[in-house]
């Protein structure tokens, strides 16, 4: 009975972690499909110069980031640090981009976020510390090896992100940069966290076999 129960536990915990996910990954994601809109809609829903709607894009992106942190404090109690870093640049990047009506500062942002995880990430790697494994906030069970892989790859692709970002918007118009932010950023994002699977796989802690377990439970 307390092994059934055991198993049951360790189900449901796996069950409902993956919903956490998905639910964090729609209310992450729900912010930047509010600029994307915004941008693209403003001048129809409110009669804005098509050269001004990506400040209304940012004043909507900054609410609904507010908002987002606040709705992931209230179902989870708790607002994974990424997240919170983020949020703290959109409201300071993007305080500046209204207040002095430049959208450099928007556009500028990714590319200091994502510099800073790299940094952050790749700095305490050279010092032995897997620093993902704190940004994942227990998501996963790794070994110190495996945390430490995903650290660096993740380093990596933050630089990337970040000249993937200084090319776009410094190249292309803004409404494409805009566009990119959502349907070309984030599918990369997800294709090179599933890219990642054997790593979770591979570096998975040891667990004992049925026979250990048993007599384990036994002993018990």
């Amino acid at each position: 009975m307390t092994e059934t129960k055991a198993k049951t536990t360790s189900k449901d915990t796996h069950a409902g972690m993956t919903g956490s996910q998905w639910g964090r990954m729609a209310i992450e994601l729900g912010p930047l499909a509010v600029f994307f809109i915004m941008n693209a809609q403003a001048d129809n829903l409110f009669g804005v110069p098509e050269n001004q709607t990506i400040f209304w894009a940012t004043g909507a992106f900054m609410i609904a980031t507010a908002v987002s942190l606040g709705v992931s404090y209230a179902k989870f109690r708790h607002i994974p640090t990424m997240p919170l870093v983020t949020g703290v640049f959109v409201m300071v990047f993007g305080g500046l981009t209204l207040w002095l009506h430049n959208d450099e500062f928007i556009k500028l942002k990714p590319t200091i976020v994502n510099l800073l995880f790299a940094t952050a990430l790749l700095g305490a790697a050279m010092m032995g510390k897997p620093l993902m494994k704190k940004l994942f906030d227990g998501a996963f069970d790794l070994t110190d090896t495996g945390w430490m892989i995903l650290s660096v790859r993740w380093g990596l692709f933050f630089v990337f992100l970040a000249i993937v970002n200084e090319v776009v918007w410094r190249n292309f118009s803004t409404d494409f940069w805009v566009s990119f932010k959502l349907f070309g950023v984030t599918p990369i994002t997800l294709v090179f966290g599933m890219a990642q699977l054997g790593v979770l796989t591979k570096h998975a802690p040891e667990k004992p076999d049925d026979e250990t377990a048993e007599a384990i439970q036994t002993a018990k």
